[in-house]
């Protein structure tokens, strides 16, 4: 299945956050591609806000994954592998006790881990369109 979704004011993130969602019941690791400034933290921010977490949702830029809770006290991850030098600094952060938790996993600059992500990761793809304001989405 594939969806490709304009998003033309960051109002609507939330309605798209629960269509990705849905979309994937079973998935749990989500790989989100796209150029710096993009929207990816904004997209992920609002994801976390549909799944009910209740922490402030910001990059993990340095710290490689930050870890959030939910009202229900569930937790959810969320990685940044941009400034990554090598794969085994993944490997160092014990990636695999991560994306194999059966935790929601979201992952910024999969790219750059590629070999460690799992089979069934759900790709997501935001890329600017138009005047600049408009985001495509494509999972």
């Amino acid at each position: 299945m594939k969806t490709e979704i304009t998003c033309h004011d960051i109002s609507v993130l939330g309605e798209i956050s629960g269509q990705l969602i849905k979309a994937y019941p079973e998935q749990r690791v989500f790989a989100f591609y796209g150029a710096m400034g993009a929207g990816k933290t904004t997209f992920i921010q609002a994801i976390c806000k549909y799944l009910g977490v209740i922490d402030t949702v910001s990059s993990p830029t340095f710290s490689l994954v930050n870890e959030y809770r939910t009202s229900e006290g569930e937790p959810v991850y969320h990685f940044d592998f941009y400034r990554i030098n090598n794969i085994a600094e993944a490997m160092d952060i014990g990636y695999e006790h991560y994306f194999f938790s059966t935790r929601y996993c979201f992952i910024e600059w999969p790219e750059n881990i590629a070999e460690l992500l799992p089979e069934n990761c759900v790709y997501v793809e935001i890329k600017e369109s138009g005047n600049g304001a408009e985001r495509i989405i494509r999972f």
